[in-house]
């Protein structure tokens, strides 16, 4: 007779059945381990450093005991364990158990064989399926436990500085029966559990899976395992009742991400990435049909390098299309603040490095936790051979949601990419009954498309997927009510939404993200060093270029440059660019920043040296001169700074050809020099015939006048205004300001040295003063006019000592316009200037390059910056944003000296016409000079090129032929042109090749007496490779 059944105390009994906290005794979970046995003998010994198994199995070991607790923080402690197996457990899978709070890597037989993390849900390692006479019952492993947790060591919460005085308890180290007949039963009910808790009532599956479930518990007596199949057949019957065609797939990929430096530091994700890697190459020998997506070419060096024995295993895998390289990258770097150049090097550096060790390159983008994603990247993936994107973080936007999950993206050039966010907005899911669902329900491109892809294993700080991940979603491969799950590749699932992608939508411009706009600004000597490397690494490749191409001995320094490339890419990860890292991770970037100043010095030397070398020579008769160098494509005409005849520093004007060099002995006169004049308020005013300005005793402009008609200052205001907000956001400290900061500007008004003029004119005009900002900071600011120079400079200097306070400075302007116009990767875009609707104030924080500008037709006003990424631009104010002060994952970041220069540029016409882009490249690349004592007078330009809509933007020497040079050029204006590239360099073949240098099908260019003539529409990247004669 049937029983009643209630829907609760029935979901309830089952629940209990498979609790791991009630009814142990007596449930089903109580009877998944059964025997255990603890270690013969357990010893350890600890080291500060992270050390090379060779060297850690030669140390002198001291017993050990389970309870015992090691550290502090970022220390290493390795055991020897050593285990006696009982012979009474022959037939038996036996799992050697490892239970700590610090992350572990189990060694055997030198080689590493499995990470043990409880966050990571990984805290076994198999040794044997079942036990037999023949296998070894005596063994010895090693354990090396790092005193950090999967997340880092933060102090009361997860993004909280590190705790430096952490302890790591072990709280268990044994060896145990595994009940595998236990195991599936537990997953078999798991499954059925959460269809009859998320199918809801209305669902008749709910029920059938319910009642299936009771009638398991019913039938399995936990006492006797020959009860057991009867179970798992009720289970199966119900797993087996297949879905309708219409149903949705879900291609199911797994997934470790791993960030290259966060809450932990560089040298601890070598590790990470071994732990979490060398689990995967378990799961995969154990599940032939297991899939892995693996982004970061960085990552893959670094166990190149300390794990070979786990790295000849995956290079196994991927041949086997098992372990699969995915992004093409060198790291997974933030979307936002690299430069154009930088970004075509992450995929230069990552897909060569794929094709070198693996045969093949990436065929899809892949950035899933970048904090937004530029405009120009669908053009640099095209011309990567990459035509696919996947990401999801436009999930964790905070005020509009998303529109998509798939969908084409276009660029500012027109390119586009096919785009998969994962519906289930994450990368870590963990196979569950309630991920499938969400995916499905939470799909914003219903009827679209029936594809999508769940990415499942523990991520952000390594993990990966586990068995019983993988256990779970076989269950689910075709079963009634719930979606197809079929592990899959990243191929497979692009391959169908292309074949699907008819009737999708196309979202045209940058992929914003709502949340994180700090970044912009969070740890300023980060992006500094970043932007100042930036132009070290182009000003080198550019004069090593010319060296060798000038003929001599002088050889292109490629491998010191890949080097110092990689070392700027690893800085552009997007925890450590974007200043969201700890410490720790912080005096690595700017180590490694440092590094690249000096090498990139002394390989800047050896190039001018070699490129100039007849220049150099003294020679009969020869009077002291200096050799002006330009790195940029256009002539420019600026003040310099240089040694005189008699040592002593003196500014010159002096006009140098683009892309060369011109010795000057007899500097040039100005046609107007610079006139500066003190007024009886204390006011000064200064004019160079092309602007004019007037300076109040805090610095402060209020008037700005280009060609002394147009005012660029309203009436009664202030431009060069110092505003301090507070910057309290809701919890993600070193990455978020939050839209209400807005509500508490306090602009800097309190004086402790009033202007004084520095430089009374000529060559250069300037005035210095100082404020005093908040509690304890201070702020001095020298204001320089250059004669002939279109804009106003502002040399300032901070020592920042404030807490949770962010420094702008602001321009109100007399311009009247809707949009502002930023520069972004090879390129610009606008954004408006009012807050209409939700998607206009949500960005009342955005990044910009090296300029932004607001015009109105036949005037506008730009601003230069040297190192600056933050800015905004609402009504008629621009604010360049300049510091902040976060506590949380950095208790001291910024708290520092900063040193950093902007400008203001007033302008008639467009900013094109006016080269407001020219001007900003200007105020990023200085002339170089060289003492020189030559006789000759020489001027030398290597290229140039005709239009100023085309901007030259990089010159070096081709990856795999030495006699040929790659220059990079793209459309600045937004426009339609034809441009012709001149050189005096001895090309015999010039041809159009992609950005991974491979020659365009049909590329060929004649050579012509003009030059190279080049077609570009607006914001196209071209690259060009040019043969040099020998």
């Amino acid at each position: 007779m049937a029983a009643p059944e209630h829907r609760r105390t029935a979901l309830e009994r089952v629940e209990k059945f498979l609790s791991d906290t009630y009814f142990t005794d007596c449930n089903l979970r109580g009877r998944l381990l059964g025997d255990r046995c603890p270690p013969a003998s357990l010893s350890c010994f600890q080291t500060p450093r992270r050390i090379l198994y060779a060297e850690a199995i030669e140390q002198e070991f001291r017993p050990a005991q389970v309870g015992d607790s090691f550290g502090p923080t970022w220390e290493t402690c390795w055991f020897k364990v050593e285990l006696n197996i009982p012979p009474r457990w022959a037939g038996r899978e036996v799992h050697f158990i490892w239970e700590s709070d610090g992350e572990g890597m189990v060694w055997r037989d030198a080689q590493p064989v499995q990470g043990l993390t409880k966050e990571g849900e990984k805290t076994s390692y198999i040794l044997t399926s079942s036990l037999k006479e023949t296998e070894p019952h005596s063994l010895t492993l090693y354990v090396e436990l790092a005193c950090n947790g999967l997340f880092g060591a933060g102090k009361g919460s997860m993004i909280a500085p590190p705790d430096p005085d952490r302890r790591f308890t072990l709280s268990k180290a044994e060896l145990v029966v595994f009940n595998r007949n236990v195991y599936e039963l537990l997953v078999d009910l798991e499954i059925l559990l959460d269809m009859a808790q998320l199918l809801g009532e209305e669902n008749q599956r709910s029920f059938q899976a319910l009642y299936t479930a009771n009638q398991m518990v019913n039938v399995c007596d936990v006492m006797d395992p020959s009860t057991f199949p009867a179970a798992r057949d009720l289970a199966a019957a119900i797993f087996s009742q297949r879905n309708g065609e219409s149903q949705h797939t879900i291609h199911a990929v797994g997934h470790c991400h791993i960030d290259s430096a966060w809450l932990w530091p560089y040298e601890e994700t070598i590790r990470k990435c071994a732990r979490s890697w060398v689990t995967v190459v378990r799961l995969m020998e154990r599940n032939p049909e297991l899939t892995f997506a693996c982004s970061q070419a960085q990552q893959f060096e670094w166990v190149r390098s300390w794990y070979p024995g786990l790295y000849v295993q995956i290079q196994d895998f991927v041949a086997k299309g098992q372990f699969i390289p995915v992004g093409g990258t060198w790291v997974e770097m933030d979307g936002n603040l690299p430069s154009g150049e930088s970004m075509v090097r992450q995929f230069l550096q990552g897909q060569r490095f794929f094709q070198e060790q693996f045969g093949r390159m990436c065929s899809e983008f892949w950035l899933p936790d970048t904090f937004g994603y530029s405009a120009q990247l669908p053009q640099l993936m095209r011309g990567c051979g990459i035509r696919r994107f996947l990401t999801q973080k436009l999930s964790w936007n905070l005020v509009n949601t998303f529109p998509h999950h798939t969908f084409f993206w276009e660029g500012i050039d027109g390119s586009q990419v096919l785009t998969h966010f994962p519906p289930g907005d994450s990368y870590g899911m963990h196979g569950r009954v309630e991920e499938m669902l969400k995916t499905v329900k939470n799909n914003k491109d219903k009827g679209r498309v029936n594809h999508s892809a769940l990415l499942f294993g523990f991520g952000d700080g390594g993990g990966g997927p586990t068995q019983k991940m993988l256990d779970r979603m076989k269950r689910m491969s075709d079963t009634d009510g719930l979606p197809r799950v079929q592990i899959s590749t990243p191929d497979r699932l692009f391959s169908v939404l292309e074949k699907e992608s008819s009737q999708l939508c196309t979202w045209v411009g940058e992929l914003f993200l709502e949340l994180h706009n700090g970044t912009y600004t969070t740890q300023a000597q980060i992006k500094k060093g970043n932007r100042e490397c930036e132009r070290i690494l182009h000003d080198v490749e550019v004069l090593s270029t010319l060296a060798v191409a000038r003929g001599g001995v002088f050889q292109y320094p490629a491998s010191q440059l890949q080097r110092l490339w990689r070392l700027l890419l690893l800085n552009q990860f997007h925890d450590v660019l974007p200043g969201s890292c700890i410490q720790l991770v912080v005096e690595d970037a700017l180590q490694y920043y440092t590094e690249i100043r000096s090498a990139g010095a002394q390989l800047q030397e050896e190039a001018v040296q070699s490129l100039c070398r007849e220049l150099l020579q003294p020679t009969a008769g020869s009077a002291e001169s200096t050799l002006v160098l330009n790195t940029l494509p256009w002539e420019r005409t600026e003040v310099i700074s240089w040694t005189g005849p008699a040592r002593t520093k003196t500014l010159a004007l002096v006009t140098v050809p683009s892309m060369g060099y011109a010795i000057v002995r007899e500097p040039s006169l100005p046609p107007q020099p610079v006139a500066v004049r003190k007024q009886e308020d204390g006011s000064i005013a200064m004019e160079n015939g092309v602007i004019a300005v007037s300076l109040d005793m805090m610095g402060r402009l209020t008037s700005l006048r280009r060609d002394s008609e147009r005012e660029s200052v309203p009436d009664g205001c202030y431009a060069n205004q110092f505003a301090l907000f507070d910057d309290v956001p809701l919890y993600w400290d070193a990455w978020d300001v939050m839209d209400y900061h807005l509500q508490t500007r306090k602009p800097v008004t309190t004086l402790l040295k009033p202007l004084e003029i520095t430089l009374d004119g000529g060559l250069r005009g300037s005035a210095s003063f100082s404020l005093q900002i908040g509690e304890g900071s201070t702020l001095t600011q020298e204001i320089i006019l250059d004669a002939m120079c279109p804009y106003l400079r502002f040399l300032t200097q901070v020592e920042w000592k404030e807490a949770h306070k962010f420094l702008k400075v602001e321009f109100p302007v007399q311009v009247r316009s809707t949009n502002a116009t930023y520069e972004i990767q090879f390129g610009h875009l606008q954004r408006p200037t009012h807050w209409n609707t939700s998607w206009d104030w949500a960005r009342f924080e955005v990044w910009a390059h090296k300029w932004l500008d607001l015009s109105e037709h036949g005037f506008g006003v730009a601003l230069l910056n040297d190192c600056k990424y933050g800015a905004s631009a609402h009504g008629n104010v621009l604010s360049l944003s300049l510091l902040r002060a976060p506590k949380s994952p950095d208790a001291t970041a910024d708290i520092a000296h900063h040193q950093f220069t902007y400008a203001v540029m007033p302008h008639l016409g467009s900013f094109q016409d006016a080269g407001v882009i020219q001007h900003a490249y200007n105020l990023n690349f200085p002339l170089h000079t060289v003492l020189a004592t030559s006789a000759q007078c020489l001027a030398w330009s290597a290229f140039s090129v005709s239009s100023p809509a085309v901007v030259l933007e990089t010159v070096k020497q081709a990856e795999d032929r030495p006699e040929a040079v790659v220059v990079r050029l793209y459309e600045a204006h937004g426009s339609t042109v034809v441009a012709w590239l001149q050189t005096s360099l001895p090309v015999k073949e010039a041809m159009v090749c992609d950005l991974l240098e491979r020659p365009a099908a049909r590329g060929h260019l004649p050579l012509e007496q003009q030059g190279v003539r080049l077609s570009f529409t607006p914001f196209r990247v071209l690259s060009v490779l040019l043969v040099l004669r020998q």
